[in-house]
């Protein structure tokens, strides 16, 4: 692992050897050395808060994640649960489809029933108007001969045919009076006829 530029630890492992075989090491050597083991300890250092720097950040990205995840969840808890009143809404919607439905069948057989009824109603006022036409031409044609048999030109001829009608139902009138009359005579005269010999029958049986 590099800690510097031109500095690494072997090289510290190589210093540390060389004061371990005995010999006197120097001062310029001893100089070089605190530098080296200066340099070295910045780079430690540097890499220190290198590595707390990006310690944080991770600190700080993995709070950020956790409040991340933690407001997903809830937006998830949201979703579910407006997915659930969506559903419950779609089943709702769904029902009343089905009734408006089954309500739009029987007004069309409401419909078609009034149809029906319109249309048979129609064909018997139809058939009354047809029947009241036949009659008004039946009534105007019986008025138009009763008003060519009245016309004012025909008027003496219909009453004198009127009178003598008249006077032939008179006199027949008065002949089957008369024949009434003499029927009645005749029965009369028989009853008076027949009253004695009812009498006679009556003794006969009272004598026997």
């Amino acid at each position: 692992m590099s800690l510097s530029e031109g500095f690494s630890l072997d090289d510290i492992m190589k210093l540390s050897l060389k004061q371990d075989e005995g010999k006197e090491p120097k001062v310029e050597d001893l100089a070089q050395k605190l530098r080296k083991l200066q340099q070295a300890k910045r780079a430690l250092e540097e890499e220190l808060l290198e590595a707390q720097t990006l310690k944080d950040n991770l600190h700080h990205e993995e709070e950020n994640l956790c409040a991340e995840s933690f407001q997903l969840e809830v937006t998830l808890k949201e979703k579910e649960e407006s997915l659930r009143v969506l559903q419950f809404k779609c089943e709702e919607m769904d029902q009343d489809s089905q009734r408006q439905q089954q309500q739009s069948k029987q007004k069309e057989e409401r419909v078609e029933q009034y149809r029906c009824q319109i249309q048979e109603a129609t064909f018997k006022h139809r058939k009354t108007r047809m029947k009241f036409e036949n009659q008004l031409q039946q009534l105007m044609g019986q008025h138009k001969n009763l008003f060519a048999m009245f016309l004012p030109e025909r008027l003496p001829a219909e009453i004198l045919t009127a009178e003598n009608t008249t006077a032939q139902l008179l006199k027949a009138e008065k002949l089957r009076m008369e024949q009434l009359a003499e029927q009645q005579q005749d029965l009369s005269d028989i009853e008076k006829i027949s009253r004695p010999i009812e009498i006679d029958m009556e003794l006969l049986t009272t004598e026997v």
